[in-house]
Parts: C-alpha cells; sequence; structure tokens
C-alpha cells in the first residue's frame, strides 16, 4: 500500500480539457450516447467485470484494480440501472486518465486491498480524487455542445409557452455561462 500519497488538484477547466482530450482520442465524432462500454472494452483494451453485491457489501457500484486493466461493476447496475452502468464506466476511466500514478503505485489486485488504499487516504483527498471523477464523467458522457443544444431547445419550448425564465431563472443561466 502507498503511504504519503500525494492527490493532484485539477481545476475544472484541467478536468474539461482532459475529458475533450478523451473524445478526441476515442470518440471523435462526440455524437450520444458515447459508447462507453465499447471504447473501454474495445478500444482501450480494459475488462469489464460484474460482482454480485458490490453495492450491498461496499456501497460503492463500480472499483478499477491498480493495473488499470479491469473495471469490476456492481452486477445489478450492470443488469437493471444502464444509466447508472454507463456513469459508473465513465467515472472509473477518469480514475484511469486522471489518477494512473496514484493506482499504479497502490499496487491493489482485490476487493479488500482496494478498500485498504482507499481508507489509507484522507477524507478530504478521498473527496479530490472523487470530485475529479465525477466531473470528467459527466464531461465525457454529456460534450458540452449537446448540453447546449440542449438547454436552449427547453428554454425556446418553455419560452413559447409565454413563461419567462429570465425573471426567475437567471442564476441558471450564469452557471452554464461559467460552465461553458
Amino acid at each position: 500500500m502507498v503511504n504519503n500519497i500525494e492527490i493532484p488538484f485539477f481545476s475544472y477547466e484541467e478536468i474539461r480539457n482532459r475529458a475533450d482530450n478523451f473524445l478526441r482520442q476515442y470518440h471523435p465524432s462526440r455524437e450520444i450516447p458515447v459508447p462507453i462500454e465499447e471504447i473501454i472494452e474495445f478500444q482501450m483494451n480494459i475488462d469489464i467485470f460484474p460482482i454480485q453485491g458490490l453495492h450491498t457489501i461496499l456501497d460503492i457500484d463500480g472499483f478499477t484494480i491498480s493495473d488499470l486493466s479491469t473495471i469490476y461493476v456492481d452486477d445489478f447496475v450492470y443488469k437493471s440501472r444502464p444509466g447508472r452502468y454507463r456513469f459508473t464506466l465513465a467515472h472509473e476511466v477518469g480514475h484511469i486518465i486522471l489518477h494512473k500514478e496514484i493506482y499504479s503505485k497502490a499496487n491493489f489486485q482485490n476487493i479488500k486491498e482496494w478498500k485498504d488504499f482507499i481508507n489509507s487516504i484522507s477524507d478530504k483527498d478521498h473527496s479530490w480524487l472523487e470530485y475529479h471523477v465525477y466531473t470528467f464523467g459527466g464531461l465525457v458522457l454529456v460534450p458540452g455542445e449537446h448540453l447546449i443544444k440542449l438547454a436552449e431547445f427547453h428554454v425556446n419550448r418553455i419560452q413559447e409557452e409565454g413563461i419567462s425564465l429570465r425573471e426567475n431563472w437567471d442564476f441558471a443561466w450564469d452557471c452554464i455561462n461559467l460552465v461553458f
């Protein structure tokens, strides 16, 4: 196990750039839905392996072993929650892309070793790692141009109904403008 792990800080902009680079390399068309499962298995040559009870036992939907060769996912999520399954895969790819050095030093190969690794990290550092990959996963699965088009479509429909969003939702547009 690794002691004194140095956790990198990636800004939102850095994470977005890494997600864009990932899409440029593995899915240049940027069409949605992004075929994350196919990218992982056929382009990145990473195995996806369902495990029964992973969520029930550890309260996680997935994890990646430190040699980055396999992503394990909860079997119920894999079979019954396709949206959550896709996000779990994108989340785990975020660890592979953003935290490769940390994972390779940690040298865990099974659930117990993974849990020991996670427990060896401070809550603050673990929160940063998770922030990185939650952000990365969302940016990969919903490229910004699609989110903007969808938001514009729905805003136009709402305005066509005579509802003024500007009076009530300026903050939403401010947030969208900050992100994109």
